[in-house]
């Protein structure tokens, strides 16, 4: 092999002596680049979303192999966002399908120092028969100057920022409906 072909491997020569005088194109490519794919190119679909962290609705691309998603990218469509995403945005994948995420009910009884794991069906029931009493215990037909308020000040409703708007609006209509009057959600704080 002879200068000129090693010469010709080297990227700066072919900057400086071909038409690619940027090194954006060919004179920046190497066979191990050539080799390269992009980590969404055996992906099935694209599914357009918004980024569930915070207020801003950041525009992403969710893509979908064989049923589960395999990356989440901003979307360049977006005129929110113009594709780009925050550091938390950008961790989106690890939200869906990370290893550390919980996927059952723990559980850590009074005083206990241990969590439990329980199912979804006594979960529930105990949530339900907590905000059953709390609403009945802490019920307001009147305030002290006598005029009608029916409300309850047992429970307050604090939503989070992973959640979406839709189901930020369900948890305010739920709470409302429960005559709860303290709704916030942790997205505008």
């Amino acid at each position: 092999m002879g200068w000129g072909d090693l010469l010709g491997r080297w990227p700066v020569w072919r900057q400086a002596t071909g038409a690619d005088r940027t090194g954006r194109g060919a004179a920046a490519r190497s066979a191990g680049t050539e080799r390269l794919r992009p980590r969404v190119a055996d992906a099935d679909r694209v599914v357009k979303s918004v980024c569930p962290y915070c207020a801003v609705g950041c525009g992403q691309n969710v893509y979908v192999r064989d049923g589960r998603v395999v990356q989440i990218e901003g979307d360049p469509d977006s005129p929110i966002s113009r594709g780009r995403l925050c550091p938390k945005g950008s961790a989106s994948l690890q939200l869906t399908t990370g290893s550390a995420r919980e996927s059952g009910v723990l559980y850590r009884r009074p005083y206990g120092t241990e969590w439990e794991r329980l199912d979804l069906d006594t979960a529930m029931d105990m949530i339900a028969d907590r905000v059953i009493r709390a609403r009945r215990d802490g019920w307001q037909w009147t305030d002290e100057d006598g005029n009608r308020v029916r409300r309850t000040l047992g429970f307050a409703s604090l939503g989070g920022a992973t959640l979406d708007n839709e189901e930020n609006y369900l948890f305010k209509k739920l709470f409302t409906a429960l005559g709860a009057i303290q709704i916030e959600n942790q997205a505008r704080i």
